[in-house]
């Protein structure tokens, strides 16, 4: 999800069973992005997938997986094997992307080993914003991912 105007790309590591579900990306309502990135753009937690899409291209931050495919159990990002990256390319030749930033420690991994030997560039890895990171409150969340925002 982007647009020529994104400056920001996040990536995760592969959509879970209910964003699969729901074709969008973060469609669980337990996992954090939504309400982390509305609070880091002090704006209002977007419920629809028009307003979660208006509120992303509205602050240049285009969204993506690191993974196109694979062989998942579930959700669990302990589970992927046999990966087929997806290609970046296609956003980093149409939009500006100043920086890309990973969400979660699965998604920096994955990146390193597949993306990053293809393009060369480097991401910064974000904490994870999925209920499973119970380590960070919603508040030291939104703290980490503070970094996101452009001028």
């Amino acid at each position: 999800m982007y647009d020529k105007d994104s400056r920001i790309l996040i990536l995760g590591s592969f959509p879970s069973v209910k964003s699969r579900e729901q074709h969008f990306f973060y469609g669980h309502k337990q996992n954090r992005f939504w309400r982390v990135v509305a609070q880091v753009f002090d704006c209002a937690v977007p419920e629809s997938i028009e307003q979660k899409r208006e509120m992303l291209l509205t602050h240049h931050v285009a969204v993506w997986d690191v993974i196109a495919s694979c062989e998942i159990t579930g959700s669990s990002d302990a589970s992927i094997r046999d990966v087929i990256p997806n290609d970046l390319s296609v956003i980093l030749s149409q939009a500006d992307i100043q920086a890309i930033y990973t969400n979660g420690g699965k998604a920096q991994e994955l990146y390193r080993k597949y993306i990053f030997p293809v393009n060369g560039r480097e991401a910064v890895s974000l904490p994870s914003t999925s209920p499973a990171n119970a380590g960070y409150s919603l508040q030291r969340l939104v703290e980490a991912w503070k970094v996101i925002k452009i001028n």
